[in-house]
């Protein structure tokens, strides 16, 4: 009974610890991951994850290990944030791959990618033929930013003359069946209004609703549960 209690401890430190560093270190570990990010992040649950079932570790020595190993990520954004110098060397730089709608086959073979992993990526940004970029630049996460040719390019309002509606943001005013108060005061909003145009579609209280959002000159749009 005790080892449980032991393992059930150390498996909430190690929970709290990550959890603490993911919010420490911020979302570019998962929305802007790097090689080294990744490598990072993996060391650092390896690191959790062997002292939870290494028997002979304390959940002091789990919070050690991975303070320093979090502390190394964070000095790491620290000198990149405060240091553009070392940029390059830490994170990498962009580089062109396709240029002017050239291949630029000495740089893909610097980046260590193949013409097929190039289509691929290329693919992924909605362009299924290498004939169609003017630019391709890969990023420092391994994602290619597309710039197609002007005839491939979707045509553009100002291309139309058409005259642009000032955008807006939709606002999420009901999910599972509970009304988002804070949503909907900041919309200039209330209550009584959105019984109202909930009943104009046939929804009669507000849990009968899974999901319900207002955008400005479209009015409201709600769905039930199915």
């Amino acid at each position: 009974m005790n080892h449980y209690f032991t393992v059930g401890i150390e498996l909430i430190v190690g929970f709290v610890v990550l959890f603490l560093l993911a919010k420490l270190l911020g979302k570019t570990q998962l929305s802007q991951i790097t090689p080294f990010d990744f490598i990072s992040a993996l060391i650092l649950g390896e690191l959790v994850g062997n002292a939870i079932y290494d028997h002979e570790t304390s959940w002091v020595e789990i919070l050690f290990s991975t303070a320093v190993w979090g502390g190394l990520i964070f000095l790491v954004e620290i000198i990149t944030q405060k240091f553009k110098s070392t940029r390059k060397s830490l994170e990498g730089e962009p580089n062109i791959v396709i240029h002017n709608g050239i291949i630029k086959y000495q740089t893909l073979k610097k980046a260590k990618l193949d013409i097929n992993q190039l289509q691929a990526l290329v693919r992924q940004q909605g362009y299924f033929s290498l004939q169609e970029v003017q630019f391709a630049i890969l990023e420092t996460n391994g994602m290619v930013s597309v710039l197609p040719k002007s005839q491939n390019r979707p045509p553009t309002l100002d291309d139309l003359n058409i005259k642009a509606e000032q955008p807006s943001i939709p606002v999420t005013l009901i999910i599972d069946g509970e009304v988002l108060s804070g949503n909907l005061h900041e919309a200039g909003l209330d209550e009584q209004w959105l019984k109202e145009e909930l009943s104009k579609q046939n929804f009669h209280s507000f849990e009968k609703v899974l999901y319900a959002e207002w955008k400005k000159n479209q009015g409201l749009f709600a769905m039930s549960y199915q």
